[in-house]
């Protein structure tokens, strides 16, 4: 016969969260790696002794991580998400009967106590420091990349570059023109580069107006990740300007931040084009002691078939160059005082032939036809340069080329199941926070994916 679903009349509930929760439930799993032992005491300073007792910390940063471990991207649906889901309920300590804090709250905290703490960026050294002690980094090799994230702009509200400046920004007045103002000398926002890009938005001044392969220009920031290429687990991240000088930029500033909080500086990077210029080259190689398994920013190749740099025979004993014909091109033909003479503002030098020489040559044609005399420019930090280039051709090379795909698959993760497609929040400090909480998500979700004995063996005992 059918049956008939009926409401029980019991007045009292025998109720047990804990056995509600799947023993493979993902956020099981990751409440064993997510260290809050720290977060009272990196926060009492900036907190009264005086008031009413504040909403617990540590629960605002739980349910932020099951906001983005879980992809819930809208701050009042996490709310709501909370309230009903048990998991939810769970991983934040909320129980059946408590409350859950309201979505304006999140605000507060990230524009005061998080940010003046920086307790973000903390919390994520902690996932770090908990992917060293299970041994999931080997700190050999590294890779470094970039990707763009749509900022929380739009075309129509901005106006052109021209039009825009500082003071134009003190009118604008809200909080992310403030802090585009105060990053206006930042290396990775406004120092970055000279050049300014078409349009601006006054809604958040700091978004880089671009274009990105085939795609129409939008605002945007850029996410560069550091990651050690054993498990991908991500070593730093940096929030900078959509722009390639940002990027190399915020990849000098997180090896040398990686090295000083976990003392790991790798043997190798592995990097795409975008990182091999000469000047990171160099940094890279002569002060870095860092093997670039980089290519070559190089223009000095000809397609036209007359001789390129590279048939040229460099000689440093005598600071000069050898032409295929055996003869010497070099900077300077008597000494100067000066050293810093024959150089452009870029550090390049010129190396030229003599003129009565190139116009008896027999290779003329194939060397300078359109030319009186052949010269070869050579590029600062010309060393590490060919040291980058005799790298490429090592089978480690090719071997760090499918490694440096694992920082891609991360931006894919981001971006595809973690949904960070379009940032929320305004802002340098905003984009910041917003790629700190998807790394942590990221590197606890790897915590819990290769480590899940840990869960089984705890959960038995």
């Amino acid at each position: 016969m059918m049956g008939r679903q009926e409401a029980p009349a019991q007045l009292f509930y025998e109720f047990d969260l804990e056995r509600h929760v799947p023993a493979n439930h993902m956020l099981r799993e990751i409440d064993l790696f997510l260290d809050c032992g720290g977060l009272r005491e990196a926060l009492r300073p900036f907190y009264s002794h005086l008031g009413r007792p504040s909403i617990d910390p540590e629960l605002i940063i739980r349910m932020l991580v099951i906001g983005y471990v879980m992809g819930i991207r809208s701050e009042r649906r996490l709310c709501d998400e909370v309230h009903l889901n048990l998991a939810y309920r769970w991983f934040c300590r909320l129980g059946l009967e408590r409350k859950v804090p309201d979505h304006s709250t999140f605000s507060r905290y990230r524009h005061g106590k998080f940010r003046e703490s920086n307790l973000l960026r903390q919390a994520f050294e902690a996932t770090v420091e908990r992917c060293l002690k299970e041994d999931l980094v080997s700190g050999e090799g590294f890779a470094v990349d970039a990707s763009l994230i749509s900022a929380d702009a739009n075309k129509v509200r901005s106006i052109a570059a021209e039009d825009w400046s500082p003071e134009r920004a003190r009118e604008v007045g809200n909080r992310a023109a403030r802090e585009y103002l105060e990053t206006l000398d930042d290396a990775a926002f406004g120092a970055a580069s000279p050049v300014q890009p078409k349009f601006v938005a006054k809604s958040d001044p700091a978004a880089q107006w671009t274009r990105a392969e085939e795609s129409r220009p939008y605002f945007a920031y850029a996410t560069n990740y550091l990651i050690d290429t054993k498990s991908a687990v991500i070593m730093d991240v940096e929030a900078t300007r959509a722009i390639r000088q940002a990027e190399v930029g915020a990849s000098r500033t997180m090896l040398d931040r990686t090295e000083k909080r976990f003392g790991i500086r790798p043997d190798w990077l592995a990097a795409d084009t975008a990182y091999g210029n000469a000047e990171n080259l160099g940094w890279l190689v002569e002060k870095r002691s860092i093997i670039p398994f980089i290519p070559v920013i190089d223009k000095s190749e000809r397609t036209d078939g007359t001789w390129s740099r590279s048939d040229f025979e460099w000689d440093e004993a005598n600071d000069q160059y050898i032409c295929p014909e055996g003869q010497a091109l070099k900077q300077f033909r008597r000494n100067y005082s000066d050293p810093s003479r024959g150089q452009d503002a870029g550090g390049q030098k010129k190396y030229r032939a003599l003129k009565a020489t190139c116009q008896a040559c027999p290779s003329k044609e194939v060397c300078c036809p359109k030319a009186e005399a052949r010269y070869v420019t050579r590029e600062p930090h010309e060393k590490a340069r060919e040291f980058a280039r005799e790298c490429r051709k090592t089978k480690a090379y090719k071997v760090s080329r499918d490694k440096r795909k694992k920082v891609e698959m991360l931006f894919a993760h981001l971006k595809r199941i973690l949904g960070l497609t379009r940032l929320r929040l305004r802002g340098p400090n905003g984009a910041k926070d917003e790629f700190l909480l998807a790394a942590i998500a990221q590197n606890l979700r790897k915590l819990a994916k290769l480590r899940p004995q840990n869960v089984l063996r705890e959960a038995t005992a």
